[in-house]
């Protein structure tokens, strides 16, 4: 939010100040043509800047796209992983069920076993009593001599010394004894394992929970990242939509402004002489729409200046010399219509994207004759003059001789 506000603020300024009128109520002339030009290269500027910005938007989302897709796919085949843990956790699951119940059986068992023993030996205390109250000295010996209740109920001696139905009662006791053991032993086991398939239970969904939890919180940060990416490219959108509507009154006006000058004649008048600080004057009365080495998409070093002038200005010679050098659109490649005269052995100067002529191979020329007509002819984005200054034949800041 605050990115597009702070564009917003950047972009309103530009927009009100490309609505401001664009000449005065009289007559086009030469400077409200070259003030039109520079709103027009500075639209440009800022609407390539924004495709610029576009282009790097859109690729950063493809990015943040993929790598939710990506990750999708992982979570896709986490998803079937954990659907073959959930088959595996439903067949524990059902074995902890026959688990608990085959506990419930044994404990309930247990109880009837433990209330069986207990009657047992009820039964077979009161058999003592009724023995020994029959004063049979020999068995209460035996009962003496005995370390324990299971002791005595594994004497050989003390079987043999009672009668058949005492010993189904000792029998009985035995039995229940052995079976309490047993069932308490496989309760032990069971209640084992039942902690085992639950602690299996546990560890597997906590395992998938983990992973999932991880990837969803990843993919989520991916998803954020490229909705505020879509959202800046989308307000980036905007402003260029909104400076190309701006761009295209700007061109309006300025062909309004070139039928107007056309109209009166089709050239400007030559206007006065302007002089800097330098050795030379300057070619056109205009401002710079480019300066010296400026960094471009075709180009890392800008060779001259741009002057913005509208078409049909009168060019002048910024000083004596000679014309060295005459080329039209086809032989110059980008520069269009260019002209180069020779100053002394090593100065030179150069005039590119001429609409025409106005001197000739070789001619000698004065400081502020003119010598052609400002255009946009070659590899061009809108009238103006290229000037460029070179030094035995390499290219050198022209404001160092303005």
């Amino acid at each position: 939010m605050r990115l597009r506000l702070l564009l917003t603020g950047l972009v309103l300024p530009l927009l009100l100040w490309l609505a401001l009128p664009l000449v005065s109520a009289g007559a086009p002339t030469a400077r409200s043509a070259a003030n039109l030009q520079k709103r027009i290269d500075v639209t440009r500027g800022k609407i390539s800047t924004r495709k610029t910005k576009e282009r790097v938007l859109t690729s950063t989302i493809t990015v943040y796209t993929r790598r939710i897709d990506r990750l999708q796919s992982k979570l896709s085949t986490l998803q079937s992983r954990q659907d073959r843990v959930q088959a595996q956790l439903d067949v524990k699951q059902l074995q902890l069920s026959r688990t608990q119940a085959q506990l419930r059986e044994e404990r309930a068992r247990l109880v009837r076993l433990r209330t069986r023993l207990k009657t047992a030996r009820t039964v077979l205390s009161r058999r003592l009593r009724e023995l020994y109250e029959a004063d049979k000295p020999d068995l209460v010996t035996v009962v003496l001599n005995s370390h324990g209740f299971a002791d005595l109920l594994e004497r050989e001696d003390f079987v043999h010394r009672i009668g058949e139905q005492d010993q189904r009662i000792v029998r009985t006791v035995k039995l229940a004894k052995a079976d309490a053991k047993a069932t308490s032993d496989r309760l032990a086991k069971l209640e084992a394992g039942q902690q085992r398939i639950t602690a299996q239970i546990a560890a597997r969904r906590d395992e998938i929970a983990a992973l999932k939890r991880g990837l969803v919180v990843t993919q989520d940060g991916y998803a954020e990242t490229k909705s505020a990416k879509r959202a800046t490219l989308m307000s980036v959108r905007g402003e260029r939509h909104q400076l190309e509507g701006a761009l295209s009154h700007l061109k309006a006006q300025q062909a309004k402004i070139r039928a107007a000058l056309q109209s009166a004649g089709g050239t400007l008048p030559a206007g006065a002489i302007k002089r800097g600080s330098g050795q030379m004057i300057w070619p056109v009365d205009g401002p710079i729409t480019s300066p010296f080495c400026e960094s471009r998409a075709w180009e890392s070093c800008h060779p001259g200046i741009d002057i913005g002038v509208p078409s049909g200005t009168p060019i002048r010679a910024a000083a004596a010399g000679r014309v060295a050098l005459m080329q039209g659109v086809g032989a110059s490649g980008g520069y269009g219509n260019f002209t180069c005269i020779q100053h002394t052995r090593t100065l030179a100067t150069c005039y590119a994207h001429q609409s025409r002529f106005a001197t000739s191979m070789g001619a000698s020329v004065a400081q502020g004759q003119v010598i052609g007509y400002s255009g946009c002819t070659g590899r061009c984005f809108g009238d103006h003059l290229h000037f460029e200054v070179r030094v035995n034949g390499s290219v050198v800041n022209p404001m160092n001789y303005l």
